[in-house]
């Protein structure tokens, strides 16, 4: 299975060209039940409507964080990867850049926090990709990336991250 296009009334919402679509797939299988939730609560709710938070969906195993900030300038942003954990992240209103990069191009810079599933990196073999409503990003713990940099002048922007964890890997 690729990446589903997510139908919301009018608006299409398609992956962005960097989600690993042979990840998805793998990952898709293992857990099915849990993917369709998150692709089904990201289809079906008024997002915009959210206030800042934590949603449950599935416990500890699938829930959705709503977050409210002012994107940042480059250098006030890091890289960040995830072990037990696929972000799917969509941006609900504003725009924002998100750097993109193979954790195995990256280097740790901040060791890997067990209660949080995060550890920061640095690389300078980033590609830059533009996150907007009309598109969602799907990051596996191969996928190092540094969301939340700003696009031309800083900007306020609301976005839904979906934790979707992770079964073993095939």
């Amino acid at each position: 299975m690729k990446p589903p296009i997510i139908n919301k009334g009018k608006q299409v919402i398609v992956p962005d060209n960097s989600v690993n679509t042979e990840e998805f797939n793998r990952q898709y299988l293992l857990n099915p039940g849990r993917w369709d939730k998150a692709i089904s609560f990201l289809e079906e709710t008024d997002l915009s409507g959210l206030e800042p938070g934590r949603y449950e969906l599935e416990g500890v195993d699938l829930f959705v964080l709503i977050n409210e900030y002012t994107t940042r300038d480059d250098e006030e942003t890091r890289l960040e990867a995830h072990r037990n954990y696929a972000d799917i992240q969509y941006v609900i209103n504003g725009k924002e850049l998100i750097g993109i990069c193979p954790l195995a191009k990256a280097a740790e810079s901040v060791p890997y926090d067990e209660g949080k599933d995060i550890f920061f990196l640095e690389s300078d073999d980033q590609r830059m990709h533009e996150a907007a409503p009309d598109r969602y990003f799907v990051f596996f713990p191969d996928d190092a990336h540094r969301p939340s940099i700003k696009d031309g002048e800083n900007e306020p922007v609301k976005k839904a991250v979906v934790k979707v964890k992770l079964s073993l890997r095939v």
